[in-house]
């Protein structure tokens, strides 16, 4: 069968591991005098051929590979893992009726949804970002939480400078650090239009101005210019005032969009704690 294979120990990490960031890998961890796995095991199969390649099944015979029964803690046997992106993601122990592994495999694959996610990426990849925003809507619009659908249309929309919409979208899903990074980039990315110049000569002119420290500081940041525009707000946290909140969360910000392993980060939130504390 073209979607089922025996492995042994050392062809794991490619038929499973490295296979499963591509298609979900089924493993079904047997043995040969295993009456359950006897039941279990041409079910299996079966579904492998039916569902044509939209998942692989992998056998592992445990009296031949102990290593990999006792790295995944195999007790019992017929166990079956599903592997997605290279992590174990599902698993289910002894023999079932072949209803119930279909509606386990089912879940485990991915939903039409997904599958458009893929295509939309794939138009992005090819520059056709119309196409891929299209898609993405098109996802939205069924599944509004729908995670990876919504931050790459968030991408998409602070990358055009629309970020109003883009948090509207991001908004609608949990909180992870990658949303919240989406977000700071969204917040930071909305000042990127102001005008340097005008702010410059206007803290030239009047340098206890601190609106116009503050919005340059989150200028110079929006294009990029992290360390002065990290001064500026700073300078405006410090000096205190009805603008300390807004140059904290502008700061904040900053540390979210180039993340805190950058050396920036580390050192600014020290200083900014300092001021707070």
């Amino acid at each position: 069968m073209p979607h089922v294979r025996d492995i042994d120990q050392s062809q794991f990490g490619p038929e499973v591991l490295q296979r499963s960031h591509e298609v979900p890998v089924v493993v079904d961890f047997w043995a040969e005098w295993c009456g359950p796995c006897k039941v279990l095991g041409p079910i299996l199969e079966r579904l492998a051929d039916d569902y044509e390649g939209r998942f692989v099944l992998v056998k592992v015979d445990v009296d031949a590979n102990r290593e990999l029964q006792a790295q995944f803690r195999v007790q019992s046997i017929p166990t079956v893992i599903a592997f997605k992106g290279g992590q174990p993601v599902a698993s289910f122990i002894g023999a079932k009726p072949e209803t119930q592994v279909r509606t386990w495999i089912d879940a485990m694959l991915p939903s039409r949804w997904d599958l458009l996610v893929d295509r939309a990426r794939d138009l992005s990849l090819e520059g056709d970002e119309a196409g891929a925003e299209s898609l993405y809507r098109e996802v939205l619009a069924g599944v509004p939480d729908h995670t990876e659908a919504a931050t790459a249309l968030a991408s998409l929309l602070i990358a055009r400078k629309e970020t109003d919409e883009a948090l509207i979208v991001l908004g609608r899903l949990p909180r992870t650090a990658e949303v919240e990074r989406l977000e700071a980039t969204a917040r930071v990315a909305a000042r990127s239009e102001v005008d340097l110049t005008s702010l410059e000569h206007r803290l030239a002119a009047n340098p206890a101005d601190h609106a116009a420290r503050l919005e340059l500081g989150e200028a110079l940041a929006a294009k990029g210019e992290y360390e002065p525009g990290l001064d500026h707000l700073l300078e405006v946290v410090r000096t205190g005032g009805p603008l300390r909140e807004h140059a904290r969360r502008a700061m904040i910000d900053v540390f979210g969009l180039i993340g805190p392993e950058h050396p920036l980060t580390a050192g600014y939130r020290r200083a900014l704690a300092n001021e707070l504390f």
